[in-house]
């Protein structure tokens, strides 16, 4: 056992009666109060304290490890979430790409479609009026009508026919090349 002087005694006895400090830990268990009533009510005084302070002690470090669990598992259940959100977005940017190529697609083969139908009917327009003019010009020679006018008119008509049929089919050719890129 330890022994403390008197004067020692004193000085812990003030200094927890005016500060609030006391001895702490297991060397409280080891002094000896020497039969010293006061000393001995300030070594169990301090003991109390001493046994309160640790509890309070462990039960913060309880607590604290407690929260560090619970961050510890938010912070995994929040990479996961990110990890989530990074395949749900390249799976909609596969999907937007996607539907962005089948629109390009659709839209071309639309295109392709309107520029042959639009080429179809020039061309039916061209040959029919042709055809027609062709016919008139051969009943009017059979019939020994004067074809000089309607030569004339038989040779123009062709010629404008075949220019405006050739810009229609270019312009739209133009267009179609303009388009892809």
């Amino acid at each position: 056992m330890i022994k403390l002087g008197k004067s020692v005694q004193k000085q812990l006895i003030d200094t927890c009666n005016n500060n609030g400090v006391c001895l702490e830990g297991n060397i409280i268990k080891l002094i000896d109060a020497e039969g010293d009533t006061e000393f001995t009510e300030y070594l169990k005084e301090a003991s109390e304290k001493d046994k309160s302070s640790r509890r309070k002690r462990l039960e913060i470090t309880k607590q604290i490890q407690l929260q560090n669990k619970e961050l510890v598992m938010a912070q995994e259940a929040n990479m996961k979430l990110m990890d989530d959100l990074k395949v749900a977005l390249d799976a909609s940017t596969h999907a937007k790409e996607a539907a962005e190529a089948d629109l390009d697609l659709l839209q071309k083969k639309t295109q392709t479609e309107l520029i042959g139908t639009i080429v179809r009917v020039a061309l039916w327009i061209v040959v029919g009026v042709g055809v027609i003019t062709t016919l008139i010009y051969a009943i009017a020679i059979l019939t020994g009508v004067d074809t000089t006018l309607i030569g004339n008119t038989w040779s123009n008509m062709f010629g404008i026919l075949l220019t405006n049929s050739f810009s229609i089919i270019g312009t739209i050719m133009g267009v179609k090349y303009a388009t892809e890129k």
